[in-house]
C-alpha cells in the first residue's frame, strides 16, 4: 500500500509540471473558487455618470469587442459571483466590474436591490463593485439587474446580460450601465479512460514485468499512466512501481506499455495484480481527469 501512496504522488507531481508548463506557455485556465478570467469573444461594456460621481468623473465610457477593446470575465466554482474587468480599452481604459448573490445563492435572472460593496461586510446581502482608472468606492449601495446568465463548469461564463446602478458612501450622484457578453459553449470537460491487457511478460533475464494497455480521451491530452504491480511467487511478495506517458488523440484506443522493476525478488510467470490510474491535465479547465483500475494480468516469459 505504501509503494502504491508513493506512486500516486509521483503522478500528480507530473501532472503539476504539466499545468505549471501550460501556465508559462499562458494558456488560460479557470481554477479555484474565486473568479479567474477569461476571454469574452463578443460583449461590450457601457456606463454614464451624473456629475460629482467620483468613479465616472461624470462622464460616459462605451467599450466593446467589436472595436477591439479587450475584456475579460469569470465566475466563482458556485456561480455566486461574476467579475467582468475592461483589461485595455482604446484610451488605455481599465475597469473592473462585481457582482453577487447573497451568500450560499448562484447569481441568477432577477433584480438584486440593496447591493453594498463586494466583500465580507454582510455576505447576506448582495454584493458589487465598479471601478477603476484609478478610482472606487469606499462605500457604495446599489441594484443590478440580471437579465441572462449561462454558466460552465468550473467559472466559466457563456452569456452575462446586467444593468446596474451604483452610488459611492450614499451620495446622490450615481453611475448606470449596462453589460452584455457573449462567449461559445462551454467546452466539454476532459475525459480519460485506461484499459489494462490480460497477458504481460516477465523477463527471466532482469525480473522485470511487462504490462500494457489502452487509454482513450475526448480531447487530446498528455496522459500520465502510473500503478503498482503485486506478486505472491514461491512465498515471496514481489512488487514494483510503472510510469509512462501517452499522447493520446480522441477517436480510437492509445496503446501503452510500462515495465515495473521489482523492488527484492525477480517477477514470475503466474497472476499478478495490477493497479493502474491515468491522469491527464484539463486543457480548459483547472481539474485532473482520471481513470483507476485494479487487474488481474497473466505474465508469461519474455
Amino acid at each position: 500500500m505504501a509503494i502504491r501512496l508513493n506512486v500516486r504522488a509521483f503522478g500528480r507531481a507530473a501532472a503539476g509540471v504539466g499545468l505549471a508548463l501550460a501556465l508559462a506557455a499562458g494558456t488560460t485556465l479557470l481554477t479555484g473558487t474565486a473568479a479567474h478570467a477569461q476571454d469574452v469573444t463578443t460583449g461590450s461594456v457601457a456606463f454614464t455618470g451624473d456629475p460629482g460621481d467620483y468613479v465616472s468623473l461624470g462622464q460616459s465610457y462605451s467599450y466593446s469587442t467589436a472595436v477591439q477593446d479587450r475584456l475579460t470575465v469569470g465566475a466563482t466554482d458556485d456561480h455566486n459571483s461574476v467579475s467582468v474587468s475592461v483589461v485595455s480599452g482604446t484610451r488605455g481604459d481599465w475597469w473592473y466590474l462585481n457582482f453577487n448573490a447573497p451568500k450560499g445563492s448562484a447569481l441568477t435572472a432577477g433584480t438584486y436591490d440593496g447591493a453594498i460593496r463586494t466583500g465580507p461586510l454582510d455576505p447576506n446581502h448582495p454584493g458589487m463593485d465598479i471601478g477603476g482608472n484609478g478610482r472606487d468606492c469606499g462605500a457604495l449601495t446599489g441594484t443590478f439587474t440580471v437579465s441572462n446568465v449561462v454558466f460552465g463548469p468550473y467559472g466559466y461564463v457563456q452569456a452575462f446580460d446586467a444593468a446596474y446602478e451604483q452610488h459611492c458612501s450614499g451620495a446622490a450622484p450615481g453611475l448606470r450601465g449596462e453589460i452584455h457578453i457573449a462567449n461559445p459553449p462551454a467546452p466539454a470537460e476532459l475525459t480519460v479512460g485506461v484499459a489494462v491487457a490480460a497477458k504481460g511478460t516477465a523477463d527471466p533475464l532482469n525480473g522485470k514485468a511487462t504490462v500494457r494497455g489502452t487509454v482513450t480521451c475526448n480531447e487530446a491530452a498528455l496522459v500520465t499512466v502510473y500503478g503498482g504491480i503485486t506478486q505472491v511467487a514461491h512465498r515471496a511478495m514481489i512488487r514494483g512501481t510503472y510510469y509512462t506517458t501517452v499522447d493520446c488523440t480522441p477517436g480510437a484506443p492509445v496503446a501503452w506499455s510500462a515495465q515495473a522493476d521489482p523492488a527484492a525478488t525477480p517477477f514470475q510467470k503466474g497472476d499478478v495484480e495490477v493497479t493502474v490510474e491515468a491522469d491527464a491535465q484539463d486543457p480548459y479547465y483547472p481539474a485532473l481527469a482520471t481513470d483507476t483500475r485494479t487487474v488481474t494480468v497473466t505474465l508469461r516469459k519474455g
